[in-house]
């Protein structure tokens, strides 16, 4: 098993729930109920990526390159993405306009479908038993 997937998996998802308790107790009157859906969006891929990390920690086929980049498209996908939807959907409260990051959210969404792709060219080339 490859342990810093597992960590990086872990605290991802130990963040996703805090986070989504929060949106569902703490913004919910602090937000609109659109910003408040782009919270819940970062959330949920937050925590997609997150168990998507923990599978991809127990696999022991793919090479140490592929692991690195997995690792590092994942990991700095999901900052990026739901990082970026974060702070945009939270900016109000803050009185900060964080408009001038939105294009970070692409950006880290580009990475987390780079980081698919790999993972689906890998499983496609591994051997048939």
């Amino acid at each position: 098993m490859n342990r810093k997937f597992l960590i990086a998996g872990a605290a991802f998802g130990l963040f996703a729930v805090i986070f989504g308790a929060f949106a569902a107790h703490g913004l919910k009157e602090a937000i609109s109920s659109e910003s408040l859906e782009s919270f819940e969006t970062g959330v949920r891929f937050q925590m997609y990526h997150a168990f998507l990390l923990l599978i991809i920690g127990s696999f022991k086929s793919f090479s140490e390159k592929t692991l690195r980049s997995l690792f590092y498209l994942i990991l700095i996908g999901i900052i990026l993405f739901s990082g970026s939807i974060y702070l945009l959907s939270t900016g109000s409260i803050f009185g900060v306009d964080f408009t001038s990051i939105a294009l970070l959210t692409p950006i880290g969404g580009s990475l987390l479908i780079i980081g698919w792709i790999v993972l689906l060219l890998n499983f496609i080339k591994l051997k048939k038993k």
